[in-house]
């Protein structure tokens, strides 16, 4: 994002004024469009708002834009004198279309992380770059040459990419399945967009857990699907529950994530397990199992995947390379009948002519290579010392003030509070205080709930200050 220059000569006013004059030229701000607000704009530039008025005023005394109160500041529909024919409302257009935007929490958390950098950001789930295995794959990419062929790659993925998954799935997540039953996307997010927008259909219902992942996700909406909600706690009655959604609301598919489940960090047990795939089995619905984080199990083995004792091929498998080693290489992979494979790479190529096939032969590499089995032993220790100074954080500086279950894996702690306070209030005053989390209700909670991140913070020192600061906000927003 562009900053002025505070070593100019040049006053910073005008070097706003300037800046924003070339967007302006640049149809960026289009004649009629809308200004960010003061107070934003001051904000995103690390400025008094004062500067702003000044830049605002010398923009104004010379046409370009206009303010009134109330409305805030435009760009003038008559700017440099020219009147156009006519002005396109481009607003009309950004907020019109079938795909929504994210939900307006998700929205704020992002803007606030670009605006303040040194945040402590609790939100993003994701791995801090400390926990990636950066030297181990620049090791690689010192090795090996990736520029054999860069044109248009296989649909379904890179096969050599695909034989290393049939191996790394049958070694750790006892699944056993071919290079033809899977295709490479760009993380699980695809592979879900894949199949809310080609295996259903305006109108179908969905069952999804609750609270879940997937609730912070427009594209389901986007996609016109109806969804209803399993509780993620207890199995009693869940089974039952699933019946009674096929029976009233004629339910097409069921998503869940079984494996230290997102939010809550829940781990269904075998018997779950069992009773899901039987009763998927017998109402002839597919279950689509998303499996980003069995892989960081601290001190116990996991039970398999539904896929791994699916014999009756009613699971779709989701798994992504983001949560244990490098969300920016954009690699994920479906394990799916032929059958689907074949038509969501089909839809795939007709989005991007598949993906980049660099990253894949990295990938293909990492998962083959003697880096693996280290990186994983070390990412599951480091999580569990994150998770711990969390836990001890929280009892020094909330004690009484939530409640949580120590997830056993993952990398998110999912926590009721005990004061009533509105997710709104709670999340500006941890942003004014410099921390950052994902209240409840984006994953489809009431107020009241809160997730925390521990792999996210750049450094495990900050997770005692960012629960101190989270803590004040709490106390404030709570009042």
């Amino acid at each position: 994002m562009w900053k002025p220059d505070r070593d100019s000569k040049k006053p910073i006013y005008e070097q706003i004024a300037a800046h924003l004059e070339q967007r302006i030229a640049c149809s960026e701000f289009p004649p009629g469009s809308l200004l960010p607000s003061e107070r934003k704009l001051a904000e995103q530039l690390g400025v008094n708002r004062s500067t702003i008025i000044q830049a605002f005023a010398e923009l104004r005394s010379i046409g370009l834009i206009e303010s009134q109160t109330g409305s805030g500041t435009r760009v003038s529909q008559t700017k440099w004198g020219a009147t156009p024919p006519y002005a396109l409302n481009w607003r009309q257009y950004a907020e019109g279309g079938s795909f929504l935007p994210n939900v307006p929490f998700l929205r704020r958390i992002r803007e606030a992380l670009q605006q303040q950098p040194s945040l402590i950001d609790f939100a993003s789930g994701e791995l801090a770059g400390s926990l990636a295995p950066t030297a181990e794959i620049q090791q690689l990419m010192r090795e090996h040459t990736y520029t054999s062929y860069l044109g248009y790659d296989n649909p379904q993925g890179y096969v050599p990419l695909r034989e290393a998954l049939v191996t790394y799935l049958a070694r750790h997540r006892e699944i056993q399945t071919t290079e033809s039953s899977i295709l490479i996307t760009s993380g699980s997010q695809q592979s879900l967009f894949l199949i809310a927008q080609c295996l259903l259909s305006p109108g179908d219902a969905v069952a999804i857990e609750d609270p879940s992942y997937c609730y912070s996700l427009p594209m389901f909406q986007s996609a016109g699907l109806r969804l209803f909600r399993l509780p993620v706690g207890s199995s009693e009655g869940y089974v039952d529950e699933i019946r009674k959604l096929v029976k009233k609301h004629q339910i097409k598919m069921v998503f869940m994530n079984p494996n230290f489940q997102n939010p809550t960090g829940t781990l269904y047990d075998l018997e779950r397990r069992r009773q899901l795939l039987n009763t998927a089995s017998e109402l002839g619905i597919p279950i689509v199992e998303d499996d980003p984080f069995s892989l960081t199990a601290y001190d116990r083995p996991v039970p398999p995947p539904l896929k791994a004792v699916d014999t009756g091929g009613s699971v779709i498998y989701v798994g992504s390379f983001s949560k244990i080693a490098a969300s920016g290489m954009r690699i994920g992979w479906m394990v799916a009948p032929n059958a689907i494979v074949e038509r969501l790479a089909d839809a795939r190529q007709q989005m991007d002519f598949g993906l980049s096939v660099i990253p894949q032969q990295i990938v293909a590499q990492f998962l083959t290579s003697a880096y693996l089995e280290p990186h994983l032993e070390r990412l599951r220790l480091q999580l569990q010392f994150r998770r711990d100074s969390l836990l001890e954080a929280v009892g020094r500086e909330l004690p009484g003030l939530l409640t949580y279950e120590a997830p056993q894996g993952g990398l998110h702690l999912w926590c009721k509070l005990v004061p009533k306070v509105h997710d709104g209030k709670l999340l500006e005053e941890a942003i004014r205080r410099g921390v950052v989390f994902v209240p409840g209700s984006v994953y489809g909670s009431s107020d009241g709930y809160v997730r925390f991140t521990y792999a996210r913070p750049r450094d495990p020192e900050e997770i005692g200050p960012g629960i101190a600061k989270f803590a004040e906000a709490l106390r404030e927003a709570a009042d």
